[in-house]
């Protein structure tokens, strides 16, 4: 076959990674793979495995790569095409349409949408729901990538339970081992004699970053710790301006986006996750692999899916910091054991191929 992942644009981010992941993996099996990009850039191409052909549309926005779309796929008529984020979603679904050679539509969602949008300063978020209802039922296939997202998005199409399948995310194979055994760079970072409390992604909102700079604020109190970002976005100067306030400034570090965080994972004492909605976080997966301590926030629906209701590591109320600093004192205290291997069979990068093409047209 001939299978199409089509995404926003290669940047270090949670889909992009899962889609060159799919590409391998389907590669691997003998398939032909465009991973086609709705919009340009992105610092993510040396990340492409050789064989996978990366198709660049050229838009503005994924939202008007519906003509582009089209266009590719007469002219190279994939047999399926995989895509992942709302807007590529919706564009999928239009570009589909209007082709006379339709190939096979699966959609990926890698969100909890009703919490995502519910609150969302920009209008055009908070009609997603809407425009989910009328485009995602036009797919062939819907996929979610956890439990929690499948039964939040069942509830916004209005559809019976199960109708919306479950497929994790390939987060474990060849290559994940591969870039853990990177060695780490950063002498600073590995010459710290401290413990080191890891955030990794995205500073947004969504993450809830004050509560987890207040959490520390109390932990710094009783030891002495430090806490490191890898990550960017909008909300890095207020979170530089409440670690002031909170007078913990000189303990902080912002390290901004880093290609492979493993080895950094590696030599860190404790993975925080405070966010306040997560469908299937990454980050949780790869500490996990690598035997990382995890105190996590229990929000919808990830953490503690993959956690296994806090099997796997320490489950937090959400914003509540000091509940969190206490798992975070804890877990620096007294580091659990690692994780038993069976907490990672779900998200092996083969299992996960043989469930896609399990939904395919033509099957192996």
């Amino acid at each position: 076959m001939r299978i199409a992942l089509f995404h926003p644009c290669l940047i270090p981010a949670g889909i992009p990674r899962v889609f060159v992941n799919l590409a391998r993996g389907f590669m691997e099996r003998g398939h032909a793979v465009d991973l086609v990009q709705a919009t340009p850039g992105g610092d993510f191409h040396s990340e492409v495995p050789e064989g996978v052909r990366l198709v660049d549309l050229n838009c503005r926005r994924a939202l008007t790569s519906v003509i582009p779309l089209a266009r590719y796929l007469r002219r190279e008529k994939p047999d399926v095409v995989i895509s992942g984020a709302i807007q590529t979603n919706i564009a999928a679904v239009c570009a589909t349409r209007i082709v006379r050679s339709r190939p096979e539509l699966i959609l990926t969602e890698h969100n909890i949408v009703s919490v995502v949008t519910k609150d969302a300063p920009m209008f055009r978020t908070r009609i997603t729901p809407a425009l989910i209802r009328f485009f995602y039922p036009i797919a062939d296939e819907i996929v979610a990538v956890s439990e929690g997202a499948a039964a939040d998005l069942e509830k916004i199409l209005r559809t019976p339970a199960r109708k919306v399948r479950v497929i994790y995310n390939p987060i474990i194979s060849e290559q994940f081992w591969e870039r853990a055994k990177a060695p780490l760079t950063d002498e600073v970072f590995q010459s710290e004699s401290r413990p080191i409390i890891l955030a990794v992604g995205r500073l947004h909102y969504h993450k809830d970053y004050p509560t987890l700079l207040r959490a520390f604020a109390r932990v710094r109190k009783k030891i002495d710790a430090k806490l490191v970002f890898l990550g960017s976005g909008e909300e890095q100067s207020a979170l530089l301006q409440t670690a002031r306030e909170l007078k913990v400034e000189r303990d902080v570090e912002f390290l901004g986006d880093v290609r492979n965080p493993l080895p950094y994972m590696k030599a860190a004492s404790v993975l925080a996750l405070s966010s306040k909605v997560e469908a299937l976080p990454t980050v949780l997966i790869e500490a996990l692999a690598l035997g990382l301590p995890i105190v996590a926030t229990d929000c919808p629906t990830g953490p503690g899916e993959i956690l296994a209701g806090g099997v796997y590591g320490t489950l937090v109320p959400v914003g509540n910091d000091a509940e969190l600093a206490g798992a975070l004192l804890k877990v620096l205290s007294h580091p659990p054991a690692p994780a038993e291997p069976e907490a990672l069979s779900r998200f092996q990068q083969d299992r996960v191929i043989d469930q896609y093409l399990a939904l395919m047209p033509h099957r192996e």
